[in-house]
């Protein structure tokens, strides 16, 4: 695992100790952290870790990086998953597996960065960031300029303001921005605000809006102003996206503007509002706020569900799904629920 450096954009590349880092060298911590969280690397793998990180300053950097990450989150994760990644540890106590444990890491929310390995970069910028929730969680936070930032279940943004500009990277999950525009130095706030996903940027123009990162597109709704969306392919064009619309992007172009509805933003207000929702919409919209896995059959997917649900107790939800639809709910575990077809009774 040796990095062949070249130069890279500062702006694009992971950080480590307030510093820019290769991505190649992110990507082999990323691999490294994995093997380590995982339990299973032999005496010779580590000694090979080992000799990764003497092999070159930015791999010990980059490692230093990671043990101070989890040294921050040991608190509120089992003690055994930290020694793990210990030089000083003499032996590696077993995990679960290897998504399990990346995701114990990276507080138990990021699913979409830890599905598969191809994410490695995009993983160690969530170890990066700034501001995260857990899965469940929602939080709110007031920005140096006053702007309002609120993430969703199971996100993670980094926050970089300059001179030039005010960007937040959204690299998991979703948030609600309303801008601000506090004075800086006696002058009305000037400098854009961008944020940036993982297929382009949305600039605000004085607004409140959301942007949701799913597995290969954006999605952005604007509840009040405007914005302009800028793929990352400049030959997609910019295209402005005013009050009261929401669409998707990827990299290369735009899908189609349609209307926000009641149910967008309601998880803002902590609720999942469903207005004649398939089944397995909401199973799935229920999915992001619980940890484990959360599914329903193919045989009640279809049914429909409406109602204004309140997300501090998913279990109720569940509990009570049962009273309003011809199912039952089976709980191998908390972490392992099925949503199935009734039991035919005489």
């Amino acid at each position: 695992m040796s990095a062949s450096l070249s130069q890279d954009s500062p702006h694009s590349m992971p950080m480590a100790g307030g510093q820019p880092l290769h991505p190649a060298i992110a990507d082999q911590a990323a691999d490294w952290l994995t093997l380590l969280m995982s339990g299973e690397a032999s005496a010779a793998e580590r000694a090979r870790w080992q000799a990764w990180r003497a092999e070159h300053p930015d791999h010990e950097r980059a490692w230093q990086h990671i043990e101070a990450v989890v040294g921050r989150l040991k608190v509120l994760q089992p003690q055994a998953a930290y020694q793990t990644l210990s030089p000083y540890a003499s032996e590696a106590p077993r995990q679960p597996g290897r998504r399990q444990a990346l995701q114990l890491l990276l507080w138990g929310g990021f699913a979409g960065l830890t599905a598969t390995l191809g994410c490695r970069t995009q993983t160690w910028q969530a170890l990066s960031a700034s501001h995260r929730t857990a899965t469940g969680e929602q939080r709110s936070w007031t920005l140096e300029d006053g702007t309002l930032l609120q993430l969703n279940t199971a996100s993670a943004v980094s926050v970089q303001f300059d001179e030039r500009q005010r960007r937040v990277r959204l690299h998991a999950g979703e948030l609600m921005v309303v801008t601000g525009h506090a004075r800086r130095g006696g002058q009305r706030e000037q400098r854009p605000f961008i944020v940036e996903t993982a297929e382009g940027e949305i600039l605000a123009l004085g607004t409140r809006f959301s942007v949701r990162q799913h597995a290969a597109h954006s999605r952005v709704m604007v509840f009040e102003s405007a914005v302009e969306i800028r793929p990352r392919s400049a030959a997609a064009g910019v295209q402005r996206l005013n009050a009261g619309e929401r669409l998707s992007f990827s990299a290369s172009g735009f899908g189609m503007t349609t209307a926000v509805d009641e149910q967008d933003g309601a998880w803002t207000r902590g609720q999942i509002i469903a207005d004649n929702m398939r089944l397995a919409d909401f199973v799935a919209e229920l999915d992001r706020y619980r940890p484990g896995l959360l599914r329903c059959t193919e045989d009640v997917a279809e049914l429909r569900i409406s109602g204004v649900f309140p997300l501090q107790d998913t279990d109720r939800i569940l509990a009570n799904l049962p009273n309003v639809l011809p199912l039952q709910v089976l709980q191998r575990s908390r972490y392992w629920v099925t949503v199935t077809a009734a039991e035919a009774r005489d």
